[in-house]
């Protein structure tokens, strides 16, 4: 049995721990050919495939980013996407089957190509951590790590300088990053998709951390709406799935808390920097093992599931679980941090 493997929308630290698991469990243990496909499903449409053996994945769980590459294509877009041609195209490869590993984008593309005919497993991957059907994601781990680093930085010239510091991170529609990060760098307040604010309440907290002697740290999800805002803010237009790119919610709080506290106020905006660089080993651990049993799905036929985790264990799940309601944080762990706001 021959099977593809594609690394698809934004990458992430694990990636290619993901593939090497696969590929050595598929081969070792169920005598497998793989594949790699070539910038996700844009290598799909296109055909672009090449030899995926024990040489190529040598050494890859400390490896960050993704050696089969990506992109944000919706394989079913052009002269030769939807799932009956990819069909052709996989059939003149002799490819039986695709190991998907991606996002809520990628896994909604998946699971229709799924319901189309096209055998594909799926393997959850986001640093937002905001699928519900695994309790936690690879590459999380390693940006909150980052972006906690980052904070600690920032706020040692914040100190310096008595100064208001907003960090932004990532988390489109949940704040699990802000909350986590924010949490581990004693942040003074951390502002989510989930819990909307106005400014002069952040103001307040801002305010109030200053009265106290502190140079106040404020770290922002890019999803995170002021009260009144019906959207997130974006000015960098949509991505291939139609939905906006977000960033730079911090450079608007910024100059308002200015305005209204009078304390010299900077923002910064992690962006990438969360996604680059060496896996945790955590993340390590867990990209592995989710790879491991998608070798073991590829042998049961599991086709239209994906491997997830559950607890400490390993476990598979539809495609239409995965793509259900959003992992957000609930309001109990938002609360627990609120205490120590201000």
């Amino acid at each position: 049995m021959k099977i593809g493997i594609l690394t698809s929308g934004g990458d992430c630290p694990g990636l290619n721990a993901v593939i090497r698991g696969i590929v050595l469990k598929g081969t070792t243990s169920y005598d497998l050919e793989f594949v790699g496909i070539r910038d996700g499903w844009r290598g799909v449409v296109e055909g672009d495939f090449v030899p995926l053996t024990r040489h190529e994945v040598k050494g890859l769980s400390k490896v960050g980013g993704t050696i089969l590459g990506t992109s944000r294509t919706n394989p079913y877009e052009g002269d030769r996407g939807g799932a009956d041609n990819i069909a052709k195209t996989l059939f003149g490869h002799r490819i039986d089957g695709i190991i998907a590993i991606g996002g809520e984008g990628t896994l909604a593309a998946a699971d229709r190509l799924s319901k189309d005919g096209i055998k594909v497993i799926g393997v959850p991957k986001t640093i937002d951590n905001d699928l519900r059907a695994t309790d936690y994601s690879f590459g999380f781990d390693t940006a909150v790590n980052i972006a906690t680093e980052a904070m600690d930085r920032l706020r040692t010239t914040g100190d310096s300088h008595q100064r208001c510091m907003v960090a932004e991170v990532m988390g489109r529609h949940v704040g699990w990053i802000a909350l986590h990060a924010g949490m581990a760098a004693g942040a003074h307040a951390i502002l989510i998709p989930e819990n909307p604010m106005s400014l002069d309440e952040i103001a307040e907290l801002v305010q109030s951390a200053h009265d106290r002697g502190r140079a106040p740290l404020v770290v922002v999800s890019e999803g995170f709406k002021l009260k009144g805002m019906d959207e997130a803010f974006s000015d960098k237009g949509l991505d291939a799935f139609n939905r906006p790119r977000l960033g730079g919610i911090s450079e608007i709080l910024a100059p308002e808390i200015e305005r209204i506290t009078g304390i010299e106020t900077r923002s910064t905006v992690l962006g990438h920097i969360q996604r680059g660089g060496s896996p945790s080993g955590f993340d390590r651990v867990l990209a592995t093992r989710l790879g491991l049993h998608a070798a073991d799905a590829i042998v049961d036929e599991a086709w239209g599931e994906m491997v997830a985790m559950r607890g400490t264990d390993i476990v598979r799940v539809p495609f239409s679980e995965a793509l259900g309601e959003l992992n957000t944080v609930p309001q109990y762990r938002y609360d627990e941090a609120a205490a120590l706001f201000g």
